[in-house]
């Protein structure tokens, strides 16, 4: 079960009301209740997608689905059901309509190997677009590409200055891809 900090579940929700209704119109007498009943349904499934990751990353360091369980306050059986292979783990986004682009699945990969991985796939030309439990789409490219995964904290913008792109956000990562311009090693 969650514990109850200084900062805790009062703070997160007064932060997640915040940013619902950050960009929302300041309206005069009234706010736009439809609108924030948009916002809140769309906070709503980015919650569900963060917590999906969450597990993901906890069950790529080796956590048990029935300490995941616990934390979440459900069954070993029902934590596997809902966040286990095959029940909407992440998927990369689709590649443009027609375009015809060799893609993969690389692993299985832990959190202490798949850089690794990710630097011999690059070298050939691989490239991570999505990341799945244990695993990394990746997209076959002219080039090699450099991989790195960091902590998702702040802005993206400091990495794109120095030409990364965010190949996947994979909650609490986010993995990042910079194209080399060398062209890919062959197999």
């Amino acid at each position: 079960m969650m514990a109850t900090t200084e900062s805790g579940p009062r703070d997160l929700a007064e932060a997640l009301g915040a940013a619902i209704l950050d960009g929302l119109p300041a309206a005069d007498e009234e706010q736009d209740h439809l609108a924030i009943v948009r916002r809140t349904a769309e906070a709503e499934q980015e919650v569900r997608a963060l917590l999906r990751q969450a597990v993901g990353a906890a069950r790529s360091a080796g956590h048990s689905w029935a300490t995941l369980g616990a934390e979440l306050g459900m069954s070993r059986q029902a934590a596997q059901q809902r966040f286990g292979e095959g029940a909407g783990a992440s998927q990369p986004e689709d590649a443009e309509e027609g375009a015809t682009c060799e893609e993969r699945w690389l692993g299985p990969v832990t959190a202490f190997d798949e850089l690794a991985e990710l630097a011999i796939a690059g070298r050939l030309g691989w490239r991570s677009v999505g990341v799945g439990m244990l695993k990394h789409r990746v997209r076959r490219t002219p080039t090699q590409w450099e991989h790195r995964r960091v902590l998702w904290t702040g802005s993206r913008s400091r990495y794109e200055k120095d030409g990364w792109q965010v190949a996947a956000p994979a909650f609490p990562w986010l993995y990042l891809v910079r194209d080399t311009g060398i062209p890919a090693a062959q197999d």
